[in-house]
Order: C-alpha cells, then structure tokens, then sequence
C-alpha cells in the first residue's frame, strides 16, 4: 500500500458526495485530477472501491469501510497538526458554522479577518435554509448558527451583527406598482423552509394581497434572476442586490409593510461548551464587529431613505 493523504481526502469525500464533479468543486480541483487520484487509489485495492451503474457513480460496502478509515485517519492528523500549533502557543481547531442562505452575503465578512489572523484554524461552513440551519445547532453539529429569527425553540445565546432588511423588488421595467399586480404577475417565492420565503408569506397574509399564481425557486440567486428577466416580484433581503441594485437591473418598489427588519445574529447553545477557537471567534467580533459593518455594508445606508 502507497495512498497518500491526498487521495485519502480525495476518496471521503467521493463516498460522501457520489461524484467526480462535485468533489472537484469542493477541493479545488479538475475533474481529471480527482479522476486520476480515484484511479491511483483503486488500484492499490483487489476488491472494488466504487463502481459505475447506469452513468452515476456508487461506493461499495466495502468502499464505505475504506471511507470511514480514511475519516479517521485525516481526523488524526489534524489533531497532530493542532497540537503543534498549540504547543507553539497558536490557535489552532475547527470552527463549524452553519448559515440561511442569504447569509452567504453577510458572514465571509465577519470570519476573514480571524482566519487571517489564525492561520491554525480550519473553517467548516454550511450555507442552507433556515430549517437546517436551526436542525443542526439542534444537534450539536456545529459551533454557530447565523439566523436572522431566532428559534424560539432552542436556548441560546446570541450577538447581533446588522440589519436585515427586506424589500419588494421588481426589474427596472417595473416602475410602477399597484396592489392590483399582483393579480397579473407572480410572487416569486423561495422553498419551504426559508426565512425569506416565512417573511414574504406574512406580508401577502397581513395585507390580504391578491396572489394568483406564484412560482418557488430554491435559491436566492435563482429568484434574483427569474425577477431580473420580467417574471414576477419577490420580497428579497437588501444584502444580497448590491450588484443589480447599483447597476439598474433590479428596482426597490414601496409597498405598504415593508421594508421588514430583522438581525442577522449568530447564536449558540446554552449548553454547549464552547472550544477555545470559538471562545477567541467570539472576542473577535465584539471587538471588530462595527469596523467589520462600516467598512463592508456601509452602501446599505443610501437605501434607508427607501424605508
């Protein structure tokens, strides 16, 4: 046996994903190089790792078992690599973080810093709607959630980083709304499940709004263009239209109850223990949160008028 450490996270994460592409994705890679390392490591084995049925990639049983050794092995050598690092008086572990999807557009900016300054800390972030985010801070999965509602089911501690707010937006041909268009174009609507998709609901209940017909897309950036090409309204956070804001794509429409805002706040269990590495995230952003918010978002404020 020759594997190296390379195929070995090569290989996990195969087992986890099923695909050549979406390993390639996540590690950085060509698809040939991911297929050449899968290749070199199934060579050193008699008995199939993987197989091929009907063009979509399978693991073997006994595959799986090579996987859950190859997630051991990486795991010890990672605590390796972080007991050096704190023998040399570094930081050093793992900061999980789970997030609703729109705050893809918010929490890169809150972690560059710190990662920048602990070279020793490896980042494991999730982006996924708001039902699996609260799932996994349920199940200890993670160290953080980032939520712009806080789950009254959970008890938690939390620290507020910046607004949310949520508007109507329609394409630049849309200068104009009534209530009554409603009735002509559909609410573009995020997935069962999303923040996005609970606020806008509240606002067509409350304001007894005449919805027809509506469509239900499971990404912000999917809504963001079907709404671009003329295809209807949505109730979008401010966060993530910078962009098409800024270059006329897209138009804040005023509409009676809205804007909506929230706060994106990262929250964490009562119960848990926080590790060293989340302790000193947690310093971090106390002390650098305002700097972080007036140096990155400070184009939000030319929208307040908008309110």
């Amino acid at each position: 046996m020759n594997y190296t450490l390379h195929q070995l996270k090569i290989f996990l994460e195969i087992s986890e994903s099923k695909s050549v592409t979406k390993t390639a994705e996540k590690l950085f890679l060509t698809q040939p190089a991911v297929s050449i390392q899968l290749k070199n490591f199934q060579d050193q084995f008699s008995i199939p790792l993987t197989e091929i049925v009907g063009r979509k990639l399978f693991v073997t049983d006994f595959g799986m078992e090579i996987a859950e050794a190859a997630k051991k092995i990486i795991e010890e050598v990672h605590a390796i690599n972080y007991k050096t690092l704190a023998h040399q008086g570094k930081l050093a572990g793992i900061l999980k973080i789970s997030i609703a999807s729109t705050g893809k557009y918010v929490m890169p900016y809150f972690l560059s810093g710190f990662m920048r300054e602990h070279e020793g800390v490896d980042l494991v972030m999730d982006v996924t709607n708001k039902t699996k985010v609260v799932r996994s801070l349920e199940l200890n999965e993670v160290d953080f959630a980032l939520v712009s509602v806080v789950p009254k089911t959970l008890d938690v501690f939390s620290i507020e980083l910046m607004d949310n707010q949520l508007f109507l937006i329609g394409s630049k041909s849309n200068k104009t709304f009534k209530k009554k268009d409603f009735e002509k174009l559909p609410l573009i609507y995020r997935e069962e499940g999303s923040a996005t998709r609970n606020t806008m609901e509240q606002v067509v209940s409350e304001n007894n709004y005449p919805v027809r017909k509506k469509m239900e897309l499971t990404s912000n950036e999917a809504v963001k263009q079907a709404v671009i090409a003329g295809l209807g309204f949505s109730i979008m956070p401010l966060i993530g239209l910078k962009n098409e804001l800024h270059n006329h794509e897209l138009d804040i429409i005023p509409l009676k109850g809205l804007p909506i805002v929230t706060k994106w706040q990262l929250i964490w269990l009562k119960s848990k223990k926080l590790s060293p590495t989340a302790v000193a995230y947690l310093e971090f952003l106390k002390t650098n949160k305002s700097k972080i918010i007036n140096e990155n978002f400070a184009w939000i404020n030319q929208y307040s008028s908008q309110k």
